[in-house]
């Protein structure tokens, strides 16, 4: 293997890592944004837990937050609280940085 090949290898591994550091950081934003919005929504228990799961599925777990951001104002919504697109991303930028830094603390 020339040093080329092994210099290769190592970026792919890099880029291999920080993808699944990316998708588990915004696995883990996403189930604290669920439950940022669950307790807005008067949400306990059982049911604060679902909506959270709803969060992580594969539709909102993409490289784009635009989803995501209109499903919780739109819930938000229709029970009557108000939040603008600029204040959900907002948070998500605040729960995204959060999360990073739990995975890298080993939490």
């Amino acid at each position: 293997m020339t040093t080329f090949d092994k210099r290769e290898e190592g970026f792919e591994a890099k880029f291999a890592h920080d993808e699944e550091l990316r998708f588990l950081a915004v696995a883990r934003r996403n189930k604290l944004l669920g439950a940022w919005a669950a307790s807005l929504l008067d949400l306990e228990g059982a049911e604060a837990q679902a909506y959270t799961l709803t969060l992580i599925e594969p539709e909102y777990l993409g490289k784009s937050d635009e989803r995501l951001i209109l499903k919780v104002i739109a819930d938000l919504k229709a029970k009557g609280i108000e939040r603008s697109a600029p204040e959900a991303a907002a948070k998500c930028q605040e729960l995204l940085a959060k999360a990073v830094a739990e995975i890298e603390a080993g939490r």
